[in-house]
């Protein structure tokens, strides 16, 4: 492993991180549901990540961008991490990877 990995490693250490997590009501992972919209990188290696739920009123909410915002920090060069839940554009199903598609059936 470098010692100073890229942006681009970063970047690819934090989607497998998100692939870990899983939205507790629906057994994919939320980097597959769609639910990550942005991860950003800066210059000075802190993370921003947009990400939303598949319902504003879902009960895991807090829990989910807790675990998106630990999981990140735990990636080797990351200085700093930044979760914001947006609501737009809504989430749907067609934001699913083919994968996500494929486990609950869409395909």
């Amino acid at each position: 492993m470098p010692e100073n990995p890229t942006r681009e490693e970063i970047k690819e250490r934090i989607i497998e991180v998100m692939k870990t997590i899983y939205d507790p009501e629906i057994p994919v992972n939320i980097y597959e549901l769609g639910l990550i919209y942005d991860i950003h990188i800066d210059d000075e290696y802190r993370v921003h990540i947009k990400m939303t739920l598949t319902a504003p009123g879902c009960p895991v909410a807090g829990m989910l961008v807790q675990q998106v915002e630990n999981g990140v920090r735990s990636v080797q060069g990351v200085k700093d991490v930044k979760v914001d839940l947006v609501w737009d554009p809504p989430w749907s199903p067609e934001m699913m990877s083919d994968a996500a598609k494929m486990e609950l059936g869409y395909l």
